[in-house]
């Protein structure tokens, strides 16, 4: 099954001889349940790309479909609750509430959606992040590799179509990297979740199931692992 496709998409920047494609023209397609890593140099598109995928930012042309919806034909308003409903964000530098703890941390998208918290879920994540014990702690109690664990509990609490992960073991040390490796695989494969991952390590990248490396705002090879 499609969960995601992507139509001759382009983001321009500037204008004239300024003028800068950060994505040029780029289509392809994602099944459910798949891993991919996109890879690339810095400067090459791919964190400009994450974004047009998961509606953060809007395509100068093109078109992003995530489970069926033409994501940039909804206006402002809808495009944040869809986003907040069917994308998971991970980043790199956690983007955690100081005041709230681990376990409203990872809850919070279910608070925003006024949904009821799914507690078999929650319970069963904390367990597979290996924060059970950590669950009434601050971000500020926590290690960095802890932060990441809670960031990636909170992109899939709400089971959503698509997590995207924009570098997120850049502001990790080698043990806390490969963790957050191992959980973004065992999501996958336990969870069935599709996961896009942005990174320039191809270490991490041959984790993925498909590796899609971009240059110059186009993709130049896409390769199954």
């Amino acid at each position: 099954m499609e969960i995601l496709k992507v139509e001759n998409l382009s983001k321009i920047y500037g204008k004239g001889e300024n003028k800068i494609k950060a994505v040029d023209n780029i289509s392809f397609s994602v099944t459910k349940g798949d891993f991919v890593a996109i890879v690339g140099a810095s400067g090459s598109g791919k964190s400009t790309l994450l974004h047009l995928i998961g509606g953060v930012d809007r395509p100068s042309s093109g078109k992003v479909f995530i489970d069926g919806v033409d994501i940039y034909s909804m206006d402002n308003d809808s495009l944040a609750i869809f986003r907040r409903r069917q994308v998971g964000l991970i980043y790199q530098f956690y983007n955690l509430i100081p005041i709230l703890d681990v376990e409203e941390n990872i809850t919070l998208p279910c608070k925003l959606d006024k949904k009821i918290t799914d507690n078999e879920k929650l319970e069963d994540l904390l367990k597979t992040l290996g924060l059970e014990n950590r669950r009434k702690h601050l971000p500020n109690e926590l290690s960095g590799g802890q932060q990441q664990r809670v960031s990636i509990g909170r992109a899939i609490i709400n089971n959503p179509a698509l997590v995207l992960a924009d570098e997120p073991t850049g502001n990790l040390d080698s043990k806390a990297s490969d963790e957050i490796i191992s959980l973004l695989k065992k999501s996958n494969q336990k969870y069935n979740q599709t996961i896009i991952v942005i990174t320039h390590d191809m270490e991490i990248a041959n984790e993925a199931k498909r590796i899609i490396t971009i240059e110059d705002g186009k993709i130049i090879s896409d390769v199954r692992n």
